[in-house]
């Protein structure tokens, strides 16, 4: 790229710059995570500061540079503030923006990446349910092409109402019967709400209230997408605190 481009983007994080200015990373919805300098913003009379703070949804002018893009111009799509109104809400934001910054890649465009995660944060402002986050780690998981196997033993093959289907195994992929079983306990109401999460019933798991169910999917989420990751996640402190 040689001349300004226009891109509309989620800030996925920010870090110091020299006196005055900040590097911005962001999901663009054309260009993949793309990683600006935003000069002066530090600056008390800055244009544009308060506009690229993580979560921020903005419409943005840039200009290509050798290693870091430049922010010339910055424009909210929609307020932070309804973000922040609740830690709740700010802590679920932040753990949304942590998974995606680790899976988007460098000048990889992913519009679909970037419609999820627009999506989530505007769900965070209209009902933080306790599901919001697991079910979006799991939605990132399968559009990876790691949908768990949730229908059948992932060992031995065999169905409900044959067999009773107790466990998840991350390394399997998916649930066991009570004799393969292996990896982390899974309980029917578990087992259901991954199965609404995964099977085009979202809306229906989103609307359970805060359940040991809820919590058995959240701490698996968080999990499986660690193990994809190879990497622990800062935002599992969350889950473990319900």
């Amino acid at each position: 790229m040689s001349a300004l481009y226009r891109d509309t983007a989620v800030v996925l994080r920010t870090y110091k710059l020299g006196e005055a200015d900040r590097i911005v990373v962001l999901l663009t919805e054309e260009h993949g995570k793309v990683r600006a300098v935003a000069k002066g913003v530090r600056k008390t009379m800055s244009r544009f500061g308060a506009r690229l703070e993580p979560m921020s949804h903005v419409r943005l002018l840039l200009y290509p540079g050798r290693q870091l893009d430049i922010v010339s111009q910055a424009e909210s799509v929609e307020p932070l503030a309804p973000l922040l109104a609740s830690l709740d809400r700010a802590s679920q934001a932040m753990a949304v923006l942590e998974a995606a910054d680790q899976l988007a890649l460098e000048r990889e465009p992913n519009p679909d990446l970037y419609r999820m995660v627009v999506g989530v944060l505007r769900t965070i402002v209209e009902r933080p349910a306790p599901l919001v986050v697991p079910a979006f780690y799991w939605k990132l998981l399968a559009a990876e092409g790691l949908r768990p196997e949730l229908d059948h033993c992932v060992r031995c093959r065999g169905t409900e109402p044959d067999v009773a289907l107790v466990a998840f195994d991350l390394g399997e992929g998916g649930v066991l019967c009570r004799t393969c079983r292996s990896g982390t306990a899974l309980s029917p109401a578990a087992l259901t709400l991954l199965r609404s999460i995964l099977g085009g019933r979202l809306n229906e798991a989103l609307a359970e209230p805060e359940s040991p169910a809820t919590h058995e999917v959240g701490l698996l989420a968080t999990r499986a997408l660690e193990h994809h990751l190879e990497r622990r996640l800062r935002a599992v402190a969350m889950f473990e605190r319900h």
